[in-house]
């Protein structure tokens, strides 16, 4: 490579250095020199890095480092730096230099300290060396704690550094390199541009022209806190070109005088050269101070400091590396450091020392140091002239002695870290010596070619033998392990040892010679030989004297030394004695009074979803309240009536219960009626005189209270407000009783009293408790054991018991009747022989033995007994219909008057009893002949008197199956199975024949089965195994991808818990808060996919696409809401860990100093030493992540309650309307993690493709959902049932089972809900059925109802979107496929009924050959309308293929007397009509609920070649429920596998 010509190097770094004026380049090219750089660079034309702020220190001998890399040597290889600090550095103050330096020297030294070197920045990431303080020690453990540690950050360094032996650590010098005035003009261009004001050449001054302003926050001075008064923030400080120039006043006085000095040749130049710009008089100025500033430094201050003259200048070497060394940067300061006094005087001209006032002390006679660092509005500089006598004073006072001891201001009332307010300087020395890997003093010595000493007394006569002996000691005795620091200071006295001198001249040298920019070098064009020797004759006197306007006389020719017959003498030489303390360490708090205000915030977060529940309880309740609304809208008139003569009054139930309000009717026909406040009737009482009803009232306690004491039943206690109310009723019940003779009897007691008398209804269930016991005891002749146990001594109560009789309202209860059925009033007429009204123990035995054990023969004679009306031994027409109307009342009267008729008619016609008006009892008997064995099982049922008496006897219901049989034809037929106890003959046939229960009396079970395939026992753990095979069959799809996501979540989370734990590159975050970071980043990364794949389950077009293609075979479709849910849940939870990892994240970082979290955030935060943290509350609420994650949890609160199945059912509109914070929810995840506090964004990552497929998918729904769908025909059925039938869009293709979501405008709003067609695909229009159970369903159907006149109906129009898939749709791959629908859930299956017959019909080829349909409701006129569906069904169905079963819920499950005849009914219509009694349907008709274990069974017996049953149903969730147990239960055989698909309503 040719080496470059000089000249070319010249022109390249005057290109490169140009100063970037704000007023472009035509200035700066008007001036005739090369600017030179604010930050250092291009000093060098071959090194332009040499110098440059940034830049690496350069060392003077190889590094010493614990491991030779960068691990600094500490405790127990060295000692420790507080113990070397007492052991070396402690003496005496007061003693004077031996060389009379001056202690402007002194800070003058620091003042150039700072401009050429900074290394006191902490580095990132944080290392410490910390100090651990030594147990008793008077200044920092005073209490004797013994665990008081003083932080020690590590400076900041060269990355590029510390990676191998050979590349050992190195620092970085903060500043330029170079004596170049950064601590007067700043380090850097922007910050040269912050100081000055662009007008004159002038540096930027505040309200007073000779300060400059105050360091503005974007400057990023130093502002550490006043460790004497904690005061902190930027006001005070001033803005120089030093970060530190603030640290002291007297620091800061020389920052002044160079300020001042500045602007001074500003104006002189101005003044002199009046068409200059702005720019080239600063240049100019900041040319000739640099100047003069170089100068001072290098010839005046360094001889006098080193007592050595540097060499003759010899011209620019740019071979010669410049940088600052390590060793240079502990030599000066710490030699400095046993210069500085413990305070610092101040004079004026005529030299008069000032008397300092200091607050809380008066005044003395000098600024004490230690009370003056980083110190804000100094009382006693306030204006220039005092800081000119300041600097005065300075110039005048004799520095301490040039030795090992330092000042008690400095050695322990340093400023200190963090939350210390004071450290040891002298140990943090020690330690930044240690962080710098600076070599022993002998290796220094040895390196730097100087004689070591050989012993400890060799290293200086000077200093006390004791103080030797006891850093000996510390050291092992080891002289090679003595640090440079402590070696130098010990060898020095009077002047820098030899070390330390050879150290600092041949910096000093290096940085002189290797300066392009030096003022002395005539080729850089800066200077002429004139103003060379001018700078050159110019002393910091005459600096001072231009600046202060003041005589040459009041200062000696060299300020930093002080001679004999110089002006103005130090009073004395200053001790802390007259001097005000040093205020003592404090350890600020950073958590202080934030304890409770964090409690309440983490309280306030973990309440929003009880806010959120709270919101959604109130919307809850006014929904349900505008519901009840509209159902007592029919009711209040009524009420109104009811309550018009009622009499309001409190009921006393008994000891320590609450009364309740009641109001009470007095009727006509002397009966009491006792209402509660919603005025339903709690119990009536009858008055007549043989009750023998006494009125017993309260003579005291302001006589309101009343007892209406009853025989044979328990009294009835009214309290009233008044005295006066109390008689209003008394008058009533008596004039109401006024034929009786002799009248009601009345008496008085007192109240007390009359609660004793009185039998509470608690007394009267006791008592009939006993009555039933011994009614059971002596029926069912079981042991008095099995029919409970009665109290000791309670011979009273059974007699008692034994003697009392049942009202007709008790009798009612024990059967779970109403008193007024019809049922029950003919059973009570019958049992009632001496017609009293009530029945006695004796005629309710009588009644009861019949039932349960008498014969067919006189449960009919009973039957017939009960309802021969006229007595006459005949049962009329009227009466049997009389008879039928009393059963129908258990299913609330589901046959018509008609159909009841048609009933009779034809019972009386198929027993041969047509031309007959009246039945005799063989008659009747006849008619039932082929029901034996129903009347054998038939009872009555009692409930009992309570407290589990009714448990002692439980009616048999479950010896009647339903079933499936074989046919030999083959086809498949519903039969019912029914096994008589006494006697069950052989049932022949190859049908499953099988009884299954228990019963309270009679013979003991027995089984009947046939002749099956042989079918192995299994063991429990091969039961299990079995189930858990099928399980996984089943759902392997779900388990797959269930397992595959998770896997993935997983998978994030740990690799990002990894990556923070051990593999992230260093930023402190981990070391601050390990857990913390851990918990929320690897939540972070899985909530992140979580929510974002969340949306492909809202892909419904997608999703119903999709499930019709192979993907079908590996992905669960159907599960997709189920999926949301899952991933939602899942989601949530890793949301809250989330959470909670911030919340102790934001603890953490709130006690954390400034240091560390610049370190861990240096986008966000700049160590400016002001040490204080951010509370937590900035955390939380004054950052994007912190206040977006507020809004996250409350949105997702509000989100999570309001989707929950309760607020879903009972307010659909608030679930609609929060789940469309979607949108919300995403923006803030977006906007969350975006700011990139600990890591760069990635949430766009995960949800940038499922946003796109969500996007698409949305659109094709917003495109149909704009087109206006008409709806044909509106009809209002049954049940609240609306069917709606609406043109079909073109090209709108579906299949059976699927469902579509509307909107109606005309409601007000355009929220869509989904529904389930009811239409088959072969049909030319789309048709629901819509039942209103909800504000929208309630008023859609009010908007469809047809008008009250004539004219054109015009139909509210509807918004389509779908149709959807879902499992429903299965049902044709099946061979067998049980259709199971309850209440509205019946909606799939009526276009699936439809769909299988019409394909049937016509030919199509379709895989399912049987169908069987379970319909369960409560009662058949319910859904007429699926009725009518059936009907169709079976008329059009000529293969049989679908097999219907209709079970009635709401008929009792009981099978006692009405039940029965009821079953004979349909029985009767069956086999006449071949229809229901009560569908009208060929469909059979169940009692009860579906037994769908057996049902499923009897479906393996009728086809054993299936391998594989569908079963899908539809309805309420505990319907469902019910059938996947079932399923489950029939998987653990070796059999055919039943795969349940299921949707909840």
């Amino acid at each position: 490579m040719l080496p470059a010509r000089p000249e070319a190097l010249m022109l390249l770094g005057a290109l490169l250095t140009g100063p970037l004026t704000p007023a472009g380049n035509q200035e700066a090219l008007s001036l005739p020199w090369e600017v030179q750089r604010y930050d250092g660079w291009f000093n060098n034309l071959r090194h332009h890095e040499r110098g440059a702020a940034g830049s690496r220190l350069q060392r003077l001998v190889p590094a010493n480092y614990a491991d030779g890399v960068y691990q600094a040597l500490e405790e127990p290889l060295l000692p420790n730096p507080r113990r070397l600090s007492n052991a070396a550095a402690r003496g005496r103050a007061g003693l004077p230099s031996l060389r009379n330096r001056t202690v402007l020297g002194v800070f003058f030294g620091y003042h150039v300290l700072s401009d050429v070197v900074s290394v006191e920045t902490p580095g990132c990431p944080a290392e410490f060396l910390n100090i651990h303080i030594p147990p008793g020690d008077p200044v920092f453990d005073p209490d004797q704690r013994g665990d008081v540690v003083l932080p020690f950050q590590r400076s900041r360094w060269d990355p590029e550094t510390g990676q191998s032996p050979s590349n050992p650590r190195d620092l970085t010098n903060q500043v330029t390199g170079w004596l170049d005035g950064s601590a007067i003009y700043g380090s850097s261009h922007s910050w040269s541009d912050a100081l000055r004001s662009f007008s004159g050449g002038q540096l930027a001054s505040g309200s007073d022209p000779d300060f400059p302003r105050d360091s503005p926050a974007s400057l990023l001075m130093w502002t550490a806190p006043d460790p004497a008064t904690g005061q902190g923030g930027t006001q005070g400080l001033y803005a120089f070109g030093a970060q530190r120039g603030n640290r002291e006043p007297f620091l800061q006085a020389l920052g002044l005088l160079w300020f001042r000095y500045h602007n001074l040749w500003a104006q002189k130049l101005a003044r002199e050269h009046p068409h200059w710009g702005d720019e080239e008089l600063f240049q100019h100025a900041r040319k000739r101070v640099i100047a003069t500033y170089q100068n001072i430094a290098l010839y005046e201050w360094l001889p006098s400091f080193l007592q050595k003259t540097p060499p003759k200048y010899a011209g620019y070497h740019p071979f010669t590396d410049p940088s600052i060394s390590p060793e240079f940067v502990v030599a000066s300061e710490q030699f400095f450091s046993t210069m500085v006094p413990p305070g610092v005087y101040m004079r004026n001209s005529s030299c008069h020392f000032q008397k300092i006032l200091n607050k809380g002390f008066g005044s003395s006679p000098a600024i004490r140091v230690c009370n003056s660092y980083w110190i804000r509005e100094n009382p006693n500089l306030k204006s220039a002239q005092e800081v000119n006598q300041l600097l005065l004073g300075m110039a005048s006072q004799i520095s301490e002695l040039e030795d090992r001891i330092v000042v008690e201001d400095l050695r322990d009332y340093w400023p200190g870290p963090d939350k210390f307010s004071r450290t040891d300087y002298v140990a943090s020395s020690i330690q930044r010596g240690r962080d710098m890997g600076l070599p022993s003093y002998s290796q220094a010595l040895l390196a730097l070619g100087l004689e070591p000493p050989k012993n400890w007394s060799d290293l200086s006569s000077y200093v006390d033998p004791q103080v030797l002996q006891a850093t000996a000691a510390l050291y092992d005795q080891d002289l090679s392990r003595l640090e440079l620091l402590l070696g130098g200071l010990l060898e020095s006295h009077g002047d820098p040892g030899p070390l330390f001198s050879n150290i600092v001249l041949n910096q000093f040298v290096r940085l002189r010679d290797g300066d392009r920019y030096w003022f002395e070098n005539v080729r850089n064009g800066l200077f002429s030989e004139e103003e060379i020797s001018e700078i050159r004759n110019t002393t910091l006197r005459d600096v001072l004297v231009a600046v202060t306007n003041m005589n040459h006389s009041v200062l000696q020719p060299n300020v930093f030394i002080w001679q004999d017959g110089a002006p103005c003498p130090q009073p004395q030489q200053l001790t802390t004695e007259g001097l005000p303390n040093c205020v003592p360490l404090t350890v600020t708090d950073y958590f202080e009074g934030s304890g409770a205000g964090y409690g309440l915030v983490i309280v306030a977060l973990c309440c929003f979803p009880l806010v959120s529940l709270v919101v959604a309880g109130v919307v809850a309740y006014f929904r349900n309240q505008e519901r009840k609304k509209l159902q007592k809208r029919g009711k209040e008139s009524m009420k109104k009536e009811a309550v018009k003569d009622g009499v309001t009054a409190m009921e006393w139930p008994g000891p320590k219960e609450r009364s309740y309000p009641i109001t009470i009717q007095l009727l006509p026909d002397k009966y009491l009626q006792v209402l509660d406040r919603n005025l339903t009737v709690l119990r009536t009482i009858q008055l007549q005189p043989l009750q023998q009803v006494s009125l017993i009232l309260s003579s005291n306690c302001r006589r309101r209270t009343l007892l209406l004491k009853i025989p044979k039943e328990y009294d009835l206690v009214l309290l009233f407000n008044t005295e006066e109310e109390r008689g209003t009723f008394v008058k009533q019940l008596q004039d109401l009783c006024i034929s009786w003779t002799p009248g009601l009897h009345v008496t008085e007691m007192s109240e007390s009293e009359l609660f004793r008398k009185a039998v509470t209804k608690q007394q009267r269930e006791c008592i009939l408790e006993i009555f039933f016991r011994h009614l059971f005891v002596q029926v069912l002749d079981i042991n008095q054991a099995d029919a409970g146990t009665l109290p000791i001594g309670s011979s009273q109560m059974v007699r008692e018991a034994l003697t009392c009789e049942l009202s007709r309202a008790e009798f009612a209860e024990s059967l779970g009747l109403k008193p007024q059925d019809m049922f029950v009033e003919s059973m009570f007429s019958l049992a009632d022989k001496d017609g009293n009204g009530y029945l006695s123990f004796r005629e309710f035995l009588d009644i009861l033995v019949v039932f349960m054990k008498g014969s067919p023969e006189d449960k009919s004679r009973l039957m017939f007994t009960m309802y021969d009306l006229d007595a006459n031994g005949l049962l009329s027409k009227e009466e049997f219909f009389t008879m039928m109307r009393s059963f129908i009342e258990i299913s609330n009267n589901c046959l018509s008057k008609a159909q009841l008729t048609e009933v009779v008619e034809s019972m009386f016609r198929e027993s041969g009893f047509q031309d007959k008006e009246e039945l005799t009892w063989e008659d009747f008997h006849f008619m039932l002949r082929d029901h034996d064995s129903e009347l054998r099982f038939t009872q009555l049922c009692v409930k009992g008197g309570g407290r589990g008496v009714g448990d002692i006897f439980k009616p048999n219901t479950s010896w009647r199956v339903s079933f499936i049989t074989r046919t030999p034809e083959d086809r498949s037929c519903p039969q019912e199975l029914v096994l008589p106890a006494s006697k069950a003959p052989e049932l022949g046939g190859p049908g499953l024949k099988k009884r299954f229960g228990k019963k309270a009396a009679g013979p003991p079970a027995r089984l009947y089965t046939e002749a099956l395939q042989e079918k192995m026992q299994r063991g429990l753990l091969a039961q299990k195994l079995q189930q858990f095979k099928r399980f996984v069959e089943n759902y392997r799809r779900h388990i797959v991808c269930a397992t595959i996501f998770s896997a993935i979540c997983v998978g994030l989370f740990a690799e990002r818990s990894y990556y923070y734990a051990f593999a992230s590159p260093p930023t402190d975050i981990e070391e601050t808060t390990y857990v913390g970071i851990i918990l929320s980043r690897g939540t972070a990364a899985s909530v992140s996919f979580m929510f974002s794949y969340m949306l492909l389950t809202m892909c419904r077009n997608l999703i119903t696409f999709l499930r019709e293609t192979f993907l079908n075979r590996y992905i669960p479709f159907d599960a997709a809401v189920d999926f949301h849910r899952w991933i939602a849940m899942g989601a949530v939870l890793l949301a809250i860990l989330h959470s909670a990892g911030h919340v102790v994240n934001f603890y953490i970082f709130s006690v954390s100093p400034l240091s560390l979290m610049a370190c861990v955030f240096p986008n966000v935060f700049v160590n400016d030493g002001s040490k204080l943290p951010q509370k937590f509350y900035w955390w939380f609420f004054e950052t994007i992540p912190g206040m977006t994650g507020v809004l996250l949890l409350l949105v997702l609160a509000i989100m999570y309650v309001f989707a929950s199945h309760y607020f879903r059912r009972h307010s659909f509109r608030g679930f609609w309307l929060t789940h469309h914070l979607y949108v919300v929810l995403y923006a803030l995840l977006i906007i969350h993690g975006s700011f990139a506090l600990i890591q760069l964004p990635s949430f766009h990552i995960y949800f940038l493709v499922p946003l796109i497929i969500y996007a698409v998918d949305k659109l094709v729904s917003l495109s149909r959902k704009k087109v206006e769908i008409n709806v044909v025909k509106a009809e209002l059925l049954p049940s609240g049932v609306t069917h709606l039938q609406f043109q079909r869009p073109q090209d709108f293709e579906y299949k059976s089972g699927q469902w579509v979501r509307i909107a109606c405008l005309a409601l007000g709003t355009n929220e869509y809900h989904p529904f389930t067609l009811t239409s088959a695909p072969h049909e030319d229009t789309l048709s629901l059925h819509i039942r209103a159970v909800g504000p929208w369903t309630t008023r859609l159907r009010e908007i469809y109802s047809p008008p009250t006149g004539k004219g054109s109906i015009r139909f509210p129009k509807l918004y389509l979107d779908g149709p959807f898939g879902e499992g429903h749709q299965e049902w044709h791959k099946f061979e067998v496929s049980v259709l199971v629908g309850g209440g509205i859930g019946v909606t799939p299956f009526a276009s699936i009924l439809k769909d299988l017959v019409f394909k049937s019909t016509v030919g199509s080829q379709v895989v399912c050959k049987k169908i069987y349909f379970i319909w369960v409701t409560r009662t058949q006129r319910q859904f007429e309308w699926l009725a009518d569906i059936i009907r169709e069904v079976e008329e059009n169905d000529c293969q049989n293929l679908v097999s219907v079963h209709i079970y009635i819920t709401q008929l009792a499950e009981k099978f006692d007397l009405r039940t029965t005849m009821l079953y004979i009914c349909e029985r009767h219509f069956q086999k006449v009509l071949n229809r229901s009694l009560f569908t009208g349907l060929r469909s059979v008709t169940h009692f009860g609920r579906p037994p769908f274990v057996l049902f499923f069974n009897s479906l393996q017996e009728v086809h054993p070649q299936v391998h594989k049953i569908g079963v899908f149903s539809c309805g309420p969730p505990g319907m469902t429920k019910n059938v996947e147990k079932a399923c489950q239960l029939i998987n653990r055989q070796d059999r055919a596998h039943f795969m349940h698909h299921y949707e909840n309503f």
